[in-house]
């Protein structure tokens, strides 16, 4: 068993993973190299998911987590969190829509919708890492 203290860091690399994972995927689609784009892109809905199952055990578990910083940070904090958490519950059935679009070989249509998914995805990734550092890692953490 995982020790749920460990569960943010793991968050933390799993939110990580999956914007690397995605660049490639992005990368690759680029270069014209399908199957590799394909795996990337599944590889990055499955940490993805994982990221999902273990953030909510985590906070089933214990709640939500204050942000102890003051001052000028505090709403760039907030700025940062209520942005990602948005974009976090509309990103869902985007990606699932995306994935949905591939599978059927509707290519034109995948491509659309994966312009506009692709962005919010990683964006979404990236601040996940950044409210994380915000909260167990910054100086306003201490």
């Amino acid at each position: 068993m995982i020790p749920l203290s460990t569960l943010p860091a793991l968050n933390a690399t799993l939110n990580a993973t999956s914007a690397c994972l995605l660049l490639a995927g992005y990368l690759c689609i680029r270069s014209k190299r399908v199957t590799a784009h394909a795996g990337l892109m599944v590889a990055a809905c499955a940490v993805s998911a994982l990221f999902l199952a273990s953030y909510l055990v985590y906070h089933v578990q214990v709640g939500s987590v204050r942000f102890p910083g003051t001052g000028w940070i505090r709403p760039v904090y907030f700025a940062i969190l209520i942005s990602h958490t948005i974009l976090a519950i509309a990103i869902v059935p985007l990606i699932l829509r995306t994935l949905a679009l591939a599978a059927h070989r509707r290519f034109t249509e995948h491509v659309a919708l994966a312009r506009w998914t692709l962005p919010l995805w990683l964006y979404v990734s990236v601040t996940g890492v950044a409210v994380y550092w915000m909260l167990y890692h910054s100086p306003w953490a201490r």
